[in-house]
């Protein structure tokens, strides 16, 4: 069946087409011609893209009440957005996981940089989390949840439509079981040498932070026959692998007391439990407690939220993270190591190792940066687009 004309929507006379050419895979509502018209489309439906001349760029998706009015989907302004065109985007990302990973355990689908803008998908064996964050991937979500299905041989595909990012698209939340049924209790993940409990049906995002893989393996290797101090831990990303490659014991701070229930149970699955300790607590009241009580670690660990989700929230979030190293770079021992990680969209690396730096400043110590990191390759970052590469993870030798 031939698919009917799509609407076309065009750039603004002073926008740059070349950047959209060149990959910038989104175009923000000042730089689109807003008439009436392009007011009255339907939210998530597809459009041709083209520039003031009226030359396509390309495949996209629409929503007049977005700051990112226009998604790219395909250069191609004739793709058909069906099972097939899902199919080739998740083989492809799938292909790429295959070479790294032994057990299908990752984030299957990164967003922008993974063809499938505003998606989020993790996967936890053949239990798949996915967040349609966009308006296009809710009105598509059965196609999609189907062609997972038969590229990925999931049985069961949750839908987790929670979080800041719908409601910035105008969707309401909801988490929902789509396809085969909700896991009994959390699942066990492999990872590092440790084993992690994921609540993919109520814990954060997904269930569990995957990006954070490869820095946990570095601050692990740290940890060797030392005491390790995990501040907002959730279910024990550093500890745990601290543990299981053999760190004499480790704490582990969080807030949330069901977070730390499941550390807990995964320290007793990795065969750790007699070195694990939890505490649930305020970090920086914790880091301000044990600094008093004049604790001491080898490796200290401050993994927190977003401090700096956007542009309006980046001082005070800077003054954040600055705190947090502060506080922290006392309770490191002479020659032991401070790791500070930030999942801030708006702070860029330079501006949070800044900050970072003169925390360690104000804590009394100076620090010898040894160690720089990112979000693991199944968190592909996107070139043109800077927000795809938001996690950072610095070790500093205090």
């Amino acid at each position: 069946m031939k698919q009917l004309p799509l609407p076309i929507v065009r750039l603004r006379p002073n926008a740059k087409p070349q950047v959209i050419r060149h990959g910038f895979p989104w175009v923000f509502a000042n730089e689109l011609v807003m008439d009436r018209r392009t007011k009255g489309l339907s939210h998530g439906g597809l459009v041709v893209l083209e520039d003031a001349e009226r030359r396509p760029l390309g495949l996209g998706t629409i929503n007049p009440t977005s700051k990112i009015a226009v998604r790219l989907l395909d250069k191609d302004p004739e793709a058909q957005v069906d099972a097939a065109w899902f199919a080739t985007r998740f083989q492809r990302a799938l292909d790429h996981r295959a070479r790294l990973y032994d057990a299908p355990f990752y984030r299957l689908i990164h967003a922008e940089a993974d063809g499938l803008p505003g998606v989020v998908i993790d996967r936890f064996g053949d239990v798949a989390v996915v967040q349609p964050n966009a308006a296009w991937a809710e009105r598509q979500f059965d196609t999609l949840a189907a062609a997972l299905a038969d590229v990925t041989g999931c049985t069961t595909i949750i839908k987790n439509g929670t979080g800041r990012a719908r409601s910035l698209e105008g969707l309401e939340e909801e988490l929902t079981v789509a396809q085969g049924q909700a896991p009994d209790g959390p699942i066990a993940v492999p990872m590092n040498g440790a084993t992690y409990m994921a609540d993919v049906m109520g814990g954060q995002k997904t269930g569990l932070f995957f990006d954070q893989r490869p820095n946990h393996a570095f601050a692990a290797q740290l940890s060797k026959g030392g005491r390790v101090l995990d501040v907002f831990s959730h279910v024990g990303g550093f500890s745990l692998a601290a543990l299981a490659a053999g760190a004499e014991a480790a704490l582990a701070v969080d807030g949330s007391a069901a977070a730390l229930d499941l550390a807990q149970r995964g320290a007793v699955a990795t065969g750790v439990a007699d070195r694990f300790e939890t505490r649930t607590s305020d970090a920086f009241d914790a880091l301000e407690a044990l600094g008093k009580a004049k604790e001491r670690f080898d490796v200290v660990v401050c993994d927190p939220p977003a401090f700096a989700p956007s542009k309006a929230a980046l001082e005070k979030g800077m003054r954040a993270y600055e705190r947090v190293a502060r506080l922290a770079t006392p309770l490191v021992k002479e020659g032991g190591y401070l790791v500070l990680c930030s999942c801030s969209h708006a702070a860029d690396l330079k501006r949070f190792r800044d900050a970072c730096a003169r925390g360690i400043g104000k804590g009394g110590k100076r620090g010898q940066l040894v160690y720089t990191g990112f979000a693991g390759p199944d968190h592909p970052l996107m070139p043109q687009l800077a927000e795809s590469g938001y996690l950072k993870a610095l070790a500093f030798r205090v």
